[in-house]
Parts: C-alpha cells; sequence; structure tokens
C-alpha cells in the first residue's frame, strides 16, 4: 500500500472513530451539568472550601486580600514618596522622584481599585447569584 493510500485510510478510520465515539458520549455531555461552579465541587477534597464564589467563595477571599496588600503597599509608597519630598531640600530632581513615587502609588490605589470592581462586575453578570452569597 503506498503512503497516501496509508494516509487516506489513517484519515477516514479516525474521522469513523470520532464520529462512534461523539455519538456514543455526547448524551452524557449534554446531561451533565457544564457550569464552573460544578466543575469546582467535582474537583474539591474533602478540607478545602466548598463555595468558589460568593461572598464566602474562594475568588472574593483572594481579591480581598490581593486588594489590601496592594492598599497597604501604596499607602506605605506615599508615607516614603512624603518624607523623599520632605527630605530632598529643594533639590529638583529628588522632589520630581518624590512626586513620581507619590503618583504611581496613587496610580497604584486607583488600578487596584478599578480590578476589584471589575472582578466583581464580571462575577456577578457572568454567575448568577455570585453577590448574593448563594451557590450557582
Amino acid at each position: 500500500m503506498s503512503k497516501r493510500k496509508f494516509g487516506v485510510v489513517t484519515t477516514a478510520v479516525s474521522l469513523a472513530l470520532g464520529t462512534l465515539s461523539s455519538l456514543l458520549f455526547a448524551p452524557a455531555l449534554y446531561a451533565a451539568d457544564l457550569t464552573i461552579q460544578a466543575g469546582a465541587d467535582a474537583s474539591h477534597g474533602e478540607s478545602q472550601p466548598s463555595n468558589l464564589f460568593g461572598a464566602a467563595g474562594i475568588f472574593t477571599t483572594i481579591s480581598s486580600t490581593l486588594l489590601y496588600i496592594i492598599n497597604a503597599l501604596s499607602v506605605i509608597m506615599i508615607i516614603v514618596g512624603g518624607l523623599r519630598y520632605v527630605v530632598s531640600g529643594g533639590n529638583t530632581a529628588s522632589v520630581t522622584a518624590a512626586k513620581n513615587t507619590i503618583l504611581y502609588a496613587i496610580v497604584g490605589i486607583v488600578v487596584a481599585l478599578l480590578a476589584y470592581a471589575i472582578i466583581n462586575f464580571v462575577l456577578g453578570s457572568l454567575l448568577p447569584g455570585a453577590n448574593s452569597g448563594t451557590n450557582v
């Protein structure tokens, strides 16, 4: 058998097997619950939290913790920028660097708050009940 005929036969056999398997397993896929929460429920262990979304969910906890850390670091950088501004002694390069530190810290706070708002908006709009603390 030539290489071309072997390739055609191989392709035909793989298409036939793929069609057969999709016909056999398609009813099971349609009957399954294909939500994100169902996947998380199927994959979590016994000692892990059962809620992926909601008020006590993992995503809410992670985003709240990251927002707290980023805001704390930004406030620390504002304080550092203020101290650099005070001790600059009128040197224009030091004053500019201090102002940039304060500006970038404020931009960091704004970006963190916007990211938190976007995460909550997306979770709330894609998952009904995500903002109300109920499971999907």
